[in-house]
């Protein structure tokens, strides 16, 4: 292995922070949004944009030691479900969505009027079992790539937890709350699944379990919920904060030293 470590990220990046710490080179090819199939086959496009990104595989370099990946949220709709019972149930949310149901009443009309109307296909779902097998073919596909170089399979931080209040907290109630953490159960699950059969060249880094006591509503919480602040600043809510993303690269300079 090479004086300075070379780590390259993938999905959601905290590598930053691993990166500093360990003097070591950094490419981050993360991109916000991007699916397990965005890393491996399918280019992504940018929102509000006609700028795509190649699946990020593609450029992964070959003198590369660690790569970091956070995967998944997105192919099973994670935050996206969050954000949407954000939106439903807060008054500018609910503003802003009847106007937009106006608006694409108003283009439903149009549309009939003018073409016949195409039958959209309805939302794909995937299994516990698919989505297992997605993100191992992904991991695989990566893992022949880069044979000598680690994976480190890095959870997404807890957002609800026991001390989660519907109303105080979120905009939602219990049992949406509920549902969440179910989804980030099985984001969990699989990750452990995944990593746990592909022991010897990948390695699971539980943040899941580790924040649990940091989730929203906590005395500390490591992740951002709904604020004025964030809104008119574009900020990215129900992600990591500093202190997550501190925790988060600690977390993994402990895992990588152990490793190396």
């Amino acid at each position: 292995m090479a004086d300075q470590l070379h780590i390259a990220s993938l999905g959601s990046s905290f590598a930053a922070g691993p990166a500093g710490a360990l003097s070591a080179k950094l490419t981050d090819l993360t991109s916000s949004g991007a699916t397990l199939l965005n890393i491996t086959t399918e280019q992504q496009s940018a929102p509000f944009s006609k700028t795509t990104f190649a699946p990020q595989i593609s450029k992964i370099p070959n003198d590369v030691d660690i790569i970091t990946i956070t995967a998944g949220g997105n192919d099973l709709g994670y935050i996206g479900e969050v954000l949407k019972d954000t939106w439903d149930n807060t008054l500018v949310g609910k503003t802003m969505n009847f106007f937009i149901c106006a608006i694409n009443a108003i283009k439903a009309i149009v549309t009939r009027a003018f073409r016949t109307p195409k039958h959209e296909p309805a939302a794909s779902t995937i299994s516990s079992e698919e989505f297992i097998d997605r993100m191992g073919g992904v991991i695989d596909e990566i893992h022949q790539k880069t044979p000598n170089a680690h994976i480190f399979l890095v959870e997404y931080l807890a957002l609800f937890g026991t001390e989660t209040t519907p109303g105080r907290d979120v905009a939602f109630g219990q049992e949406r709350i509920d549902h969440h953490r179910n989804t980030a159960s099985g984001l969990q699950f699989a990750y452990e699944k995944v990593a746990s059969s592909r022991s010897e060249w990948c390695t699971r880094v539980p943040m899941h379990t580790i924040s649990q006591n940091h989730a929203l509503g906590s005395q500390e919480p490591w992740v951002e919920g709904l604020s004025m602040r964030l809104l008119f600043q574009r900020g990215p809510m129900f992600h990591p904060n500093l202190k997550g993303m501190e925790a988060v690269a600690s977390e993994l300079v402990k895992m990588i030293k152990k490793d190396n």
